[in-house]
């Protein structure tokens, strides 16, 4: 029978962050638990493999019929593996607004305005073009400029600077408004998951336990406390981990608060329905999901620079694996996402609230669908959407998926944003820089019809990865986790990964959960 100071269920973002700063100064025994694997291999490593990561690392969820999309199920991958989604994910490396955190403070999440996790994205942070008072230079997660971004995405930069569009060279500076190319989560040229930063170097310490292939089933509750957890090993044998000072959940999302009900904790009712004897009646629990909606607008170019699957594209592939293996440069360093930027659409905003995603090739339902044409894509997505989702149990065994409900569309506000968004990204790819490729539109439309655009954007737009809020913090009662992301009315449990936020923030949520990470090991630590 395995005892630990320290529990952390999850080796994602945020797990392998509050994990790695418990166990490294070998004071506290840690133990590590993730149903997937190691994510040890050049699949992984090679940024320009992403499309090809395999059914190992990625939950592939899928949502139930969305309304506010024609009825149609959407895709919701998810990292599985030590890394999590930083595993699997296009590595853009955005924190989000100043505005958010300052937001969040005035809901009551006290010391989470900008000011107080500034220093903590900071801590995090080995950014190659050194410190300064935004960025950190000394930190597990490496952050580069992109090493052999497309040309086209030069030009896409090129096309928002000829709509008068200010340039940013960094989102996450002083401001984030403007249009740029993204800094990434690599290292020399290979993907740098949270998990490389944080617990390989410290694999084989031995008060650091690491279990991979390791199936959460419950937490285990005496008395109103986390003692331990039970878990069920390869698939089969079921045992019991004990945790003498406490758990943290880091499962993320959807996996957290289904660990949750699976525990007992969350909506009581829901909770009967699936024979599960009540342990705290928690209705936030699984509630105020939250994701940004995306809608990817697409052309076809005469021109062979763009990502393509044509032969010539083929043989170009070809050669920059070779490159690739032999020096870490050229095209597999691709984070595929290379350029963006960040824009209001709406008068009176108080920050941008549409972010753009540009890739140098075409894309098809998520990348699922093979498109032989080269060309470029340019995501538009909601960045505060007004819409809320759940997530509920779709069974009693934790091996099933969750049921996954975004919700997307159901307000109409989020439907106005988007029409701004797909507007503005159709004036850049008219500008000059990028008609130079010879494009077409893979998906026209009249962009002065509401109704007809409304029906294209409903036809087509799905998540950009990002789900959050399911175990919101706050400082009400009804909140799930406290400012110290302690769990309400459950002592030993916090929960450390993007189901905390109150409100989305407004960009990629991957560099925020490892903040998230960091913060939650030092609450942890000051309760000690």
């Amino acid at each position: 029978m395995e005892s630990f100071d320290y529990i952390v269920i999850g080796g994602g973002s945020g797990g392998s962050a509050v994990a790695g700063r418990l166990a490294v100064d070998g004071t506290r025994r840690v133990c590590l638990l993730e149903a997937g694997g190691t994510n040890n291999n050049m699949i992984i490593k090679t940024p320009g493999f992403m499309p090809f990561i395999r059914n190992a690392s990625n939950y592939k969820y899928e949502t139930v019929p969305q309304k506010g999309l024609n009825g149609r199920i959407g895709y919701q991958p998810r990292g599985k593996g030590l890394g999590g989604s930083s595993a699997i994910n296009a590595m853009v490396y955005i924190r989000g607004n100043k505005w958010d955190y300052d937001n969040w403070a005035q809901m009551g999440c006290t010391d989470w305005s900008y000011d107080d996790v500034l220093p903590y994205f900071r801590k995090s942070e080995s950014n190659e073009n050194d410190a300064n008072d935004f960025h950190g230079a000394s930190g597990p997660l490496f952050v580069s400029n992109q090493r052999s971004p497309n040309p086209a995405s030069h030009a896409f930069v090129e096309a928002a600077s000829e709509l008068q569009l200010r340039a940013n060279s960094d989102f996450n500076g002083a401001e984030q408004e403007g249009f740029g190319l993204y800094q990434v989560t690599q290292r020399d040229g290979e993907r740098w998951s949270a998990a490389r930063g944080y617990v390989e170097p410290i694999r084989g310490q031995g008060n650091f336990a690491i279990r991979t292939n390791t199936l959460v089933e419950k937490l285990v509750i005496e008395e109103g406390r986390v003692t331990g957890v039970r878990v069920r090993i390869g698939g089969k044998r079921s045992e019991m981990i004990y945790a003498r000072r406490g758990v943290i959940l880091s499962a993320g999302a959807f996996n957290s608060p289904q660990i949750m009900m699976l525990s007992g904790i969350g909506p009581a009712a829901h909770l009967k329905d699936h024979g599960i004897d009540v342990v705290l009646d928690k209705p936030a629990v699984g509630a105020e999901l939250q994701d940004h909606i995306d809608y990817v607008s697409g052309w076809e170019t005469e021109s062979d620079v763009p990502i393509g699957g044509t032969l010539k594209g083929t043989l170009k592939m070809a050669g920059a694996i070779i490159e690739h293996k032999r020096k870490r440069t050229g095209p597999m360093t691709t984070c595929y996402a290379e350029a963006g930027g960040f824009w209001s659409v709406t008068d009176g905003a108080p920050a941008p609230d549409v972010q753009w995603h540009f890739v140098p090739a075409v894309l098809e339902d998520h990348g699922r669908e093979k498109v032989k044409k080269h060309g470029f894509s340019l995501h538009a997505c909601v960045l505060r959407p007004e819409s809320r989702g759940t997530v509920r149990l779709g069974s009693a065994d934790a091996a099933d998926a969750p049921v996954i409900d975004p919700n997307f569309f159901d307000d109409d506000r989020d439907l106005a944003v988007m029409r701004g968004g797909v507007r503005l990204s159709h004036r850049i790819a008219d500008a000059p820089a990028l008609q130079a490729f010879g494009p077409t539109d893979r998906h026209p439309v009249d962009l002065n019809d509401d109704d007809a655009l409304n029906d294209l954007i409903r036809s087509r737009a799905d998540t950009v990865y990002h789900p959050v809020g399911t175990c919101r913090m706050g400082a009400d009662a009804d909140s799930v986790v406290d400012p110290t992301l302690k769990v309400r009315g459950i002592d030993g449990l916090w929960i450390a990964d993007a189901s905390i936020m109150p409100k989305i923030v407004s960009g990629n949520t991957n560099a925020p959960s490892i903040m998230i990470g960091e913060r939650c090991a030092d609450f942890v630590k000051a309760a000690e």
